[in-house]
Order: C-alpha cells, then structure tokens, then sequence
C-alpha cells in the first residue's frame, strides 16, 4: 500500500548523446511500501530509466524527485543513504566474501580513508539477518547460488540504509524456487515500508508480487496501474510484439501465456 511519494519522475525524457530519446517524458511515482514492475521489451529503456531514478544519469528534460526535492540538488553521498541500484548478478574480480559485498553498501557513510567499524559491520549483520542469509556471511560471494547473490545485493542495499532500491531484471537468470525466494523478500520488505522498483520481463511475477504494474513501450510508459487492470492481452502485445492469452481461474487465480502456448 502507498503512503506518499518516495520517488517520482516527472516528464522524464533522457538520451545518449545526440541520439534519439530513449526514454520520452516518463512520469511516474513510487510510494512508501510500493511494488512497482516496469515490464517491456529489450531496447525499451528499462535499465536507463532505473539509472535516471537513481541519479546516474542527467535528463535532457524532465526531473527526478527524491522525497519531494530534485535529485540532483542532493550530495551523491547523501542519496545513496536513501535510494540504491541492485543490478543483476554479477561476477566480482575477486573472491569478496558474502559479508565483503554486503558491506560495500556501507561506503556512503564511510569517510575517504575510514575503515570499517564495528557499526558497520552490525549493519552487515542486520541486513544479512532480515534477507536470511546470517549463515552465510563467511562465504565467498561466487560460491553460493544465483538466488542468493540476488539477495545478497538486497542486503547491500539495506546497509547501505536505502529505503527505496532499484532493482534490474533480479529474476532473469533465476529458478523458480530462487525467483519466489527473491521476491518473497521483496514483498515482505515492503510491509515494513521499503519502496521497490522492478524491471523484469516476467508479467506472471508481476501478477503475483506487484502493487502496481507499468509497461514501457519504446521509452514512454504505454500502462500503468493495478496488475489485474494492466496486464491485459492488448497492453502485452503492444510491450512485446506477440500475442497473448491472460487465464482466469477460481479464487481470482489467473496467468499469462503466449498465445499458442501447447497445453
């Protein structure tokens, strides 16, 4: 459930050099406790909206609202205690430990030549405990399973004290039981007042773990609302170029198949 604004965009228009927009007067809005899935196609602009939200990006119109001020009127350091990026898995050069990454996210607070201390490290443990990874904290980070790197960059982003975090494509190389544990942990967060935003190519994930759902069509936002009122077959043909049947059950059970789909 929203509760205010945390993070909006307001005509959000952003492009590469002298290139065509890649993304064209974008507005939306995320709220305290919010879910909100960017669903669309490869090309659409998802990634660089995310890094537009979080502030790596400048527009070349439009603004970025954080808690009500601009963006980019915040010190770096100061934002990133309030909002973070959780980029896909990746693959470190070296062999950081569980804990090493999680307390990456404790650079904001960190002076230039300071080093770790114990509050930050209590940080680690907190982080590492709500995600349920606290057994983990010795092992080395590319030695565990894509689920749990995923939720490791969660916990990064807890101690790094962000309350609304980012997160690009989190599912993508993930198997079911990981995809449910990863956003399981979203949802839950977000009862405790955490705001996400979440590009993904999975409209069932978004069915089932989405407040609010907006597609991304060739960098303007085509959709956006409740899953059950967004997600429907012409708003998934228009993202993704195929056609689409949307199954209704009992109990308000539903799903989402490519058309064609042999049952």
């Amino acid at each position: 459930m929203t509760h205010g604004t945390r993070l909006a965009a307001e005509g959000l228009t952003f492009a590469y050099g002298r290139g065509r927009d890649v993304l064209s007067e974008v507005t939306i809005s995320i709220g305290e406790g919010d879910v909100l899935f960017v669903l669309g196609a490869n090309g659409s602009g998802k990634t660089t909206l995310l890094d537009c939200l979080v502030g790596l990006r400048a527009p070349r119109a439009g603004r970025v609202l954080l808690d009500g001020e601009p963006i980019d009127r915040i010190p770096i350091g100061e934002r990133a205690k309030r909002v973070g990026l959780v980029p896909q898995i990746h693959e470190p050069v070296f062999d950081y430990t569980v804990g090493e990454v999680v307390l990456m996210g404790r650079a904001p607070h960190l002076g230039l030549f300071a080093r770790p201390g114990r509050r930050d490290w209590d940080a680690v443990d907190r982080a590492l405990e709500v995600v349920g990874l606290r057994d983990l904290r010795g092992r080395v980070y590319t030695e565990i399973s894509g689920g749990e790197r995923q939720l490791a960059l969660i916990a990064r982003g807890l101690a790094q004290g962000a309350e609304c975090l980012l997160m690009d494509e989190p599912a993508a190389h993930l198997d079911p039981r990981h995809q449910h544990e990863v956003f399981a942990t979203v949802a839950r967060l977000a009862g405790d007042g955490f705001s996400f935003v979440v590009t993904s190519h999975q409209p069932n994930s978004a069915l089932l773990y989405a407040d609010r759902v907006a597609f991304l069509v060739n960098g303007r936002i085509d959709a956006i609302g409740l899953p059950a009122s967004v997600l429907t077959e012409k708003a998934l043909q228009a993202a993704y170029g195929i056609e689409f049947d949307v199954i209704s059950e009992g109990a308000g059970r539903r799903a989402i198949l490519p058309r064609g789909t042999r049952g």
